[in-house]
């Protein structure tokens, strides 16, 4: 299951540099699948679906920093676990009860992340 940060986020900044898959952006930012991964024009994802992985996508948060789910992987196969809760101040990185996978999809989408 991917991360998510909840409404309780300070803006600190701790947890953007602790993510391997630079999943973690800042209130208001645009992101894509290429920013800091392998990935890079038309790709297919572990779900079968086709995406521009440069494409600027919308941000998913304007009031506090942001995890896209798509490319978390609760830090698997990097650390034991997520590397953002495990810094935050005010715990607010918590599972996403949304976006629930399991240990091997979690693995498949970090070796499709950083084309392993």
């Amino acid at each position: 299951m991917a991360i998510i940060i909840t409404d309780e986020c300070i803006n600190c900044d701790a947890c953007i540099v602790e993510c391997p898959n630079n999943a973690i952006y800042e209130p208001g930012q645009e992101w894509a699948f290429a920013d800091e991964t392998a990935l890079s024009g038309t790709v297919t994802s572990p779900t079968g679906e086709e995406i521009d992985a440069d494409k600027m996508n919308e941000p998913i948060s304007d009031e506090f920093y942001f995890i896209v789910p798509d490319k978390c992987t609760e830090c698997k196969g990097f650390h034991d676990e997520p590397q953002c809760a495990s810094v935050c101040p005010v715990d607010c990185c918590v599972p996403d009860v949304n976006h629930v996978e399991s240990e091997d999809a979690l693995l498949e989408k970090k070796a499709w992340l950083h084309a392993e």
